[in-house]
């Protein structure tokens, strides 16, 4: 049939995925007190330590403005304490603080055991070969961002000499 789309909806099912997932944590970070944004921002912290708001932004799939706002209602919440680098003022880092690592934890037995009971329900290898896929799925080229079209280098053809057009005629 022309016109049917012949695969899956890939997208949706990532989200649906998601979804399943974070099911499994969303009580403990309600309990908490922090929302699942807030929560990514922390985990990337508490993994990596401090960093560039861009950096934050790719990592936790935050947009710059979004995060913008979430990082100014945790800074108010005394969770994250941004600061400018005395040696590049336009450069603004971000660090968490003693309340966001206690935080953290706090609800790391928490956060380990739904890991285990996704485990267990997936088994270990599944979980493992899980990560591996979303892992290259995560790599893949931005088909919007094109490749410099490489054009052939264009030879220009040299005058001949006046001597050669001669004998050419011969």
């Amino acid at each position: 049939m022309s016109g049917a789309i012949q695969y899956r909806d890939l997208p949706q099912a990532l989200i649906r995925a998601r979804e399943a997932v974070a099911r499994y944590f969303r009580p403990g970070l309600k309990q908490a007190g922090v929302t699942e944004q807030q929560w990514r921002v922390i985990r990337a912290l508490s993994q990596s330590g401090e960093m560039e708001v861009g950096r934050i932004s790719e990592i936790s799939c935050i947009p710059g403005p979004s995060l913008t706002g979430v990082l100014e209602r945790m800074e108010r919440d005394d969770l994250v304490r941004r600061f400018r680098i005395s040696t590049d003022q336009r450069k603004v880092l971000v660090e968490l603080t003693a309340k966001s690592r206690k935080l953290v934890e706090k609800v790391a037995a928490r956060i380990n055991a739904r890991y285990e009971l996704i485990e267990q329900h997936l088994g270990p290898q599944v979980l493992a070969q899980l990560f591996t896929l979303l892992d290259k799925v995560a790599e893949l080229p931005d088909p919007n961002q094109a490749e410099p079209v490489k054009l052939p280098i264009a030879r220009r053809k040299s005058p001949a000499r006046p001597a050669a057009k001669a004998a050419a005629r011969r």
